[in-house]
This record gives structure tokens, sequence and C-alpha cells, in this order.
């Protein structure tokens, strides 16, 4: 009798390999190492470290009106929100509320600085999946943003125009004009994205399914922002805890049901939509001229008139920018709803004219902690695509 051929067991072995941190989708210097079943991720730990900057320590050293340029560079992509979540924490040591003029004019500039951060992600994830064209059309519109911006202050990512107390100066002239054209653009360029995306079946089959985070996954991670929000999470700081007169307009808050990457692309796309609703309310409640800050000039430097004219506006002018001002002692904690979800500034004084501690709470870290639980189980091609889909901002994890 014949022997019985026996086939020799097959054994695989996985692969450890390095993505990033220099890979141009990681969105910044991420660096993740996934571990390989052919092409299946079977586990993957994130690594952070590599942009670290030492903001927080730093802003330690400066006076309080000086944090607010190392602040905005932390999540370099909303760089407004994260001055106004600074301004907003010192304020409420300050004891002091914001006129309605200047709080309006905050949410304007909030709500375009979420636009053009969400135009900066939708462009680059579509790239990065290989909707090449996508990028272009959405970095038309994002230079017409940072024009506005290069108007308001001279700079076009880092205007430092929110002050503490205030705004830096009035609005310039032809302000109103420049955002009602921009707002009155917008919307049809919107509708171009999503011709392009929506409904492409090579960009559903690349995000469908892919990512897939359910909404106790994200209560779980704590994970912010559209991330949880497409997965049915009804949560939005405008919302629950509103700030500088959000609870006076009228918007939604966009849902997903899904909670994978392309529910993140629509929740985002619906937010830019709302965010011109908002934009456009507030442009109507502000007058072309107007009080711009306190006007108490123990916290903001008086105007130039009054500088040029009056002795104690020149000493108050001197003390403001040789001295600064002090901040009673205490703590305080004001979340903001930023591009990325809820982010914020703990602000610690000890009475004297510098912070004696910062600490910010950013969405970009808590994203980069989910990123394994999206990833293992997919494949590698997927990574990219879930990595974009979170819209991490390294400046904003390693600061």
């Amino acid at each position: 009798m014949a022997e019985l051929q026996t086939t020799p067991e097959l054994r695989t072995e996985t692969m450890t390999v390095n993505m990033g941190p220099q890979h141009p989708s990681t969105h910044g210097v991420l660096r993740i190492v996934l571990e390989l079943d052919g092409e299946t991720v079977v586990n993957a730990d994130t690594t952070v470290g590599y942009l670290h900057t030492g903001i927080e320590k730093t802003a330690e050293q400066k006076k309080w009106q000086q944090v607010i340029p190392l602040v905005e560079r932390t999540d370099y992509l909303g760089a407004q929100s994260n001055s106004l979540a600074f301004c907003l924490s010192v304020e409420k040591l300050l004891g002091v509320e914001m006129p309605e003029r200047v709080a309006n004019i905050r949410v304007l500039i909030a709500e375009l600085q979420r636009i053009a951060s969400h135009l900066v992600w939708l462009g680059t994830h579509g790239l990065e999946i290989g909707a090449v064209s996508v990028m272009m059309y959405c970095f038309r519109e994002r230079e017409l943003l940072l024009n506005i911006n290069e108007m308001l202050a001279g700079f076009r990512m880092f205007p430092s125009y929110l002050r503490i107390g205030g705004l830096r100066e009035d609005l310039p002239g032809g302000f109103h004009e420049t955002v009602k054209a921009f707002l009155d653009r917008f919307p049809s360029k919107l509708d171009e994205y999503e011709d392009l995306l929506t409904k492409n079946q090579i960009w559903l089959k690349r995000t469908k399914g892919v990512g897939v985070l359910t909404k106790q996954d994200t209560m779980d991670y704590g994970l912010p922002g559209p991330i949880a929000r497409a997965s049915g999470v009804n949560y939005d700081v405008r919302r629950a805890f509103p700030y500088s007169g959000y609870e006076t307009y009228d918007f939604e808050v966009p849902l997903g049901s899904a909670g994978d990457v392309y529910d993140r692309y629509l929740v985002r796309m619906a937010e830019m939509r709302q965010s011109t609703k908002i934009a456009r309310q507030a442009l109507e409640r502000i007058t072309p001229r107007g009080v711009y800050d306190i006007q108490d000039y123990r916290i903001v430097p008086p105007p130039k008139d009054k500088v040029y004219t009056e002795m104690e506006g020149l000493i108050q002018h001197f003390l403001i920018y040789s001295q600064g001002f002090t901040v009673p002692a205490g703590e305080a904690y004001v979340p903001v709803e930023g591009p990325r979800g809820e982010h914020g500034f703990s602000v610690v004084s000890d009475g004297s004219n510098r912070p004696y501690r910062i600490k910010l709470r950013a969405p970009s870290f808590y994203a980069c902690q989910g990123l394994p639980k999206l990833i293992i189980g997919g494949m590698i091609a997927d990574v990219i695509a879930v990595i974009g889909s979170t819209d991490v901002v390294m400046g904003d994890v390693d600061r």
C-alpha cells in the first residue's frame, strides 16, 4: 500500500515595519510601528515626540500677552482657535466680560479658521487617497481666508489678532465686503468638492467601512470633535458649554452613524456649511467700526490717540509693554470647539505678570491614542486613509 502524501504545515511570520516619522502621509512627524501579517495589520504602536517644542514650558517665561504667538503655533492649522481658548481662560481669571461686538468678531474669526483648517484636511486627505485635484480646489479657497488674516493683522497663518481683553485693533476698512464675498462664493465651491468625491466610486471603496469606530469606542478613548460625531456622539462644546455668545446663534451639529472614514468626511463637509452659516450671522451683527476691547487700560493698551495726547495714556502704554499686567491667583479652564474638537488651556496664575503653569488639552493627542484601535485588523493600504480621517496635527500633540 502506497504511503499517503502529507502536505507540510505552512507557517507564516509577521513583519514589523515603520511608517513615519518621515512618511509624507503621516500628517507630520508621527511614527507608527506596524506589525503585518501579509498586508493585514495585526498590531500598531504610535510613537510621538519628534516635534516637541516646549511651548507650554516656554510660556511660563513670558508675560501673559506674549503667550499668544506661542499658543497659536501648537495646532498650526487652528491658530486663532488656540488663541481664543487661551484668552477665554485668562479672562475668566481676570473676571472680565467681552463687549458683544468683540465676542461676535471672535466667533466670526473662529469659524473662518475652522473652514481654513478643514480645507487643508480635505485637500491633503484627498491627495493621500489618490484624489489629487481636490487639493488644488481646496487651497484655492484657503488662499482667500489667508488673505483675510493678512488684512486683519498682516500675517497669514499666525495673525495674533485676538488678545487678552479683546482684539489687537479695530477691523480694517473693506473687511465686511471681503468676508461677505468669500461667504457668498464658498457654498458653490463646497458643492464642487462634493461633486468630485461624495459619490465617486473609488472614494467610496477607499473610505466606506474603513477605520470603523463605535460610539462606545469614542467615549472610551475620549476621542473629540468630528471623530466622535461621525460615530453618533452628539457633543459639541459650542452647544454643551457655550462661550462668546454661541448660544445665540442658529446652527446644527452634524452627526454620522457608521463611524468610518467616509462618515468622518461627511461630518466635516457638513461642518464647513454650518460654519459658513454661523459666520454669516456673526458678520450681520458686527458694525464696521466700534469697540474692540474692554477699555480697561490696566489690561489692554490705550488707543494711540490717548498715548500721543495724554500723559496718563503714555504712562499706561509704557507699563503695559514693559511690565505687562498681573492676573489674580487661581486656575481656570475654558474649553472651545476647535477644528479637531474640544481643546483648551488649563491656566494657573500665582498672581504675577507671568503664568505659573499652562497645560493644553490637545485633541490631536487623543486622536493619536485611538489610532491603533482604528488600524488593527485593516489593510496597510488603509492606514493612510485612517490617519487622514483623524486630522491629527503633530504640533498639537508634541507641544
